[in-house]
């Protein structure tokens, strides 16, 4: 075939005709996201080209990160975002790694047990990178987007929505930074933005251990009101990492010779963060 869909670890080979995605079972691609239409999008595939179309759906269709008006002709490498699900179009054949599904002429692949963000898990975090994420499987500049949907979530009382539209961005902005990677101090303090608001609307300590790590990976302390939301959150979350917060703290304080005063008062504020979780 000469096109084919990449949807997470799964190419989806196109045949010359229609290709239906949405969360329809009646569609070949069904997607298990509430921010899909039941029928979201069609892809047109001919020996030339694809073109894809909106079929009025309610949250869009995303093309490199513009929304269509009503179709637009893809072109090999184009990312497409539908819902919170990132996949890409491909013109040339797979030499290795990702699992082929074959389109079935009579049903729909459903990716609803693919499609949920691997669990957080703090002893994980701590010790070594997101393997499983370090294949680019969203790239950062998705944070406008999807942070857009993963509110609208949050504001109709869904955070659970609102995790999986986000944790796998976010593990690979962590993934990033304990890799050394350089990257914009407003990307980290979004992610940990995020991991804070998570946190409070999940009750999930594992979204607190997931904003030290990040400071840790960048080594430099949390920002004043990143610091504040941890206070109030971590009175309502379980099962905080306190080991991991206390090589934080080490590090901070081994570090804050080069420190001016406002950042050795947030290393201060964090120390008392330290207290508060081992008081709990």
């Amino acid at each position: 075939m000469p096109f084919r869909l990449r949807h997470l670890q799964h190419d989806f080979e196109l045949g010359l005709g229609e290709f239906a995605i949405g969360r329809s079972p009646e569609c070949q691609l069904s997607l298990d996201d509430p921010l899909v239409s039941r029928k979201h999008a069609l892809l047109v595939v001919s020996p030339e080209s694809v073109l894809i179309k909106d079929l009025g759906s309610r949250n869009g269709v995303v093309v490199n990160g513009t929304k269509i008006d009503t179709s637009r002709v893809l072109l090999d490498g184009d990312r497409i975002v539908i819902g919170s699900q990132e996949m890409t179009i491909m013109a040339r054949p797979a030499t290795a790694g990702p699992q082929y599904v074959r389109r079935s002429t009579t049903g729909a692949q459903t990716l609803s047990s693919y499609a949920r963000p691997h669990s957080l898990e703090p002893t994980k975090l701590h010790t070594e990178p997101i393997k499983e994420l370090a294949k680019d499987t969203k790239r950062v500049d998705s944070f406008p987007l999807l942070s857009t949907l993963a509110d609208k979530a949050l504001a109709l009382g869904r955070p659970e929505d609102a995790e999986r539209i986000l944790s796998s961005l976010m593990l690979e902005v962590l993934n990033n930074a304990q890799r050394g990677d350089v990257l914009p101090a407003e990307t980290v303090d979004q992610a940990a933005l995020y991991g804070v608001r998570l946190a409070g609307a999940t009750s999930k300590g594992s979204w607190v251990d997931y904003v030290i790590t990040l400071y840790g990976a960048v080594r430099r302390p949390c920002p004043a009101s990143i610091v504040d939301e941890l206070h109030s959150v971590v009175r309502k979350t379980s099962a905080v990492d306190l080991t991991g917060l206390r090589a934080y703290v080490e590090m901070l304080r081994a570090s804050a010779v080069g420190f001016g005063p406002a950042d050795r008062f947030l290393v201060q504020r964090i120390e008392g963060l330290e207290r508060l979780v081992a008081s709990k």
